[in-house]
């Protein structure tokens, strides 16, 4: 049970960072990791609504950072033309 919980907290907010950093686009991401939550919740590894609700709050926390994360690369990209 513990281990659901700190994989609920740290995996979807990483993943999120990790498929925008990949497709440079937070909104691909977000997509991509709502899909797997749902895949998730639909096979039943997801038991749970306060996983579910852990899920999406690593979900929000990892979009704002990729938001940040690419508005660095993006500026990084625009100071290098």
């Amino acid at each position: 049970m513990l281990d659901q919980i700190i994989s609920a907290i740290i995996f979807p907010g990483l993943l999120i960072i990790i498929l925008a950093r990949v497709t440079l686009n937070r909104y691909v991401a977000l997509f991509l990791m709502v899909g797997l939550i749902a895949a998730s919740a639909k096979l039943g590894y997801t038991d749970t609504w306060w996983l579910i609700i852990i899920d999406a709050f690593s979900i929000t926390v990892g979009f704002i950072v990729a938001t940040t994360m690419l508005k660095r690369i993006r500026s990084r990209e625009e100071a290098h033309k």
